[in-house]
């Protein structure tokens, strides 16, 4: 977590408050270090370029600002992004237009969790500038019945339909030279040994069945049913949850973080973990509203200086079933993007729950 600044917030007075409030929107907008003289320069607060830079002093002594260079501007600290995200941020509703955007968007990928998920990362990283982060659900319905379908070289496609009616499609590895009979084989294994149970629950039961059962399966089946339940494409096997990451691209058009090479390398080596980011999204699942991770407050991105805004997603009985977000810089918009996430996790959820989109 950020340390706290070396002095009471409380008692600063409102001029104090208002240019350090300039200062961020400024950097927040530019990503530059921002001096007295651009201040001053701003118009509105009447003062001179050295009441402003004394004031800054000020500021700097609390711990909520910082000289990158001897000769530059002020830039927010990690404490100063915090204070004022929690006491000075003023987030209002989003514009209508941009409710309906979202609405159309996910109603657009149909009714399959999959597909409206895999929509809902694209449409983050696309309204909020950063990367979308998605955290499937654990499907906790039955498995009705189980398909799987040879779709070309070394790919099938095992359907698999709940007792929800819920249908998930998935592609699997096929072994190299599978005899004909051996997708039909391995589903009819999957419908006798699995039917009724929950993924979580086939998950658990498969190396078990397996081998006892590897003797009477074809070799070539076998694998496919390891394919099908214990290596999920895109899944932690352990959690039972899938991590739908978009818009990784957005992460190198900060200036900043181009210029630091090393710190997006970081970024990016986290964004493969997928069992440490699936937890750390399964943080906003402990309240219903947004929470907002800045710097080293989350451990993760502790060296890549990234922020992280996650937001669960519910259903119908209010829920939680799975969680979504956007990671970039320390700079995002956070005006913006906290109502983008928010409204999108609860447009999610009702998508997802058959209640369609905000009414």
């Amino acid at each position: 977590m950020a340390q706290p600044p070396s002095s009471d917030l409380s008692t600063l007075d409102a001029r104090a408050r208002e240019i350090f409030r300039e200062i961020v929107e400024a950097y927040l907008t530019t990503g530059e270090p921002v001096g007295s003289r651009t201040l001053s320069k701003l118009g509105g607060m009447g003062l001179s370029a050295a009441s402003i830079r004394n004031t800054m002093a000020d500021l700097a002594s609390m711990g909520l600002l910082e000289a990158p260079h001897a000769m530059a501007g002020r830039l927010p600290t990690q404490t100063g992004l915090r204070f004022f995200v929690d006491s000075l941020l003023q987030l209002g509703d989003l514009p209508p237009e941009e409710k309906r955007e979202i609405d159309a968007r996910i109603a657009q990928a149909g009714s399959n969790p999959q597909d409206v998920m895999g929509a809902a990362s694209d449409l983050l990283s696309g309204l909020a500038g950063g990367a979308g982060l998605v955290v499937t659900p654990e499907r906790d319905a039955p498995v009705r019945h189980a398909e799987i379908v040879g779709i070309g070289p070394g790919q099938a496609l095992l359907v698999l339909v709940f007792e929800d009616n819920q249908v998930e499609n998935r592609i699997i590895s096929t072994p190299a030279d599978m005899p004909p009979g051996a997708l039909t084989e391995a589903a009819n294994y999957l419908n006798a040994r699995f039917k009724g149970k929950t993924l979580t629950e086939a998950r658990a039961a498969a190396a078990d069945a397996l081998h006892h059962d590897r003797a009477a399966l074809d070799q070539a089946a076998a694998k496919l049913v390891e394919s099908g339940l214990v290596e999920w494409s895109g899944e932690d096997p352990t959690l039972g949850r899938a991590l739908i990451v978009s818009g990784r691209g957005n992460l190198l058009r900060d200036q900043q973080a181009v210029a630091d090479l090393e710190r997006a390398r970081r970024l990016f080596d986290d964004l493969e973990k997928t069992r440490e980011l699936i937890q750390v999204l399964d943080l906003a699942t402990v309240a219903d509203t947004v929470r907002v991770f800045i710097g080293s407050e989350n451990p993760l991105f502790s060296l890549s200086g990234s922020s992280l805004i996650v937001a669960p997603y519910m259903n119908g009985e209010r829920r939680v079933v799975g969680a979504l977000g956007v990671i970039g810089p320390t700079r995002l918009n956070y005006a913006r993007v906290i109502p983008v996430v928010d409204y999108t996790a609860r447009v999610v959820g009702r998508v997802l729950d058959g209640r369609g989109g905000e009414r």
